[in-house]
């Protein structure tokens, strides 16, 4: 079998992300709703790229939490 040689930062992963992977695929196991599902997968997404671009207050300038504008 042949290996394919990675360097060390593509395996060397923090603490944190370790533990955030576990508990996501834990509760992963445990759902048996599609959306929460969905969820769990995203978020395992973006513990596995904290570099993801999300959007921010600044993106929606003129939208009211709770209300209308």
């Amino acid at each position: 079998m042949t290996t394919i040689p990675r360097r060390i930062d593509a395996v060397d992963v923090r603490a944190e992300q370790v533990s955030a992977m576990a508990i996501l695929l834990q509760a992963e196991q445990r759902t048996h709703s599609p959306s929460d599902l969905l969820a769990y997968r995203i978020d395992e997404y973006l513990v596995t790229h904290p570099d993801a671009p999300v959007s921010t207050a600044a993106d929606y300038p003129t939208w009211t939490p709770g209300g209308a504008a």
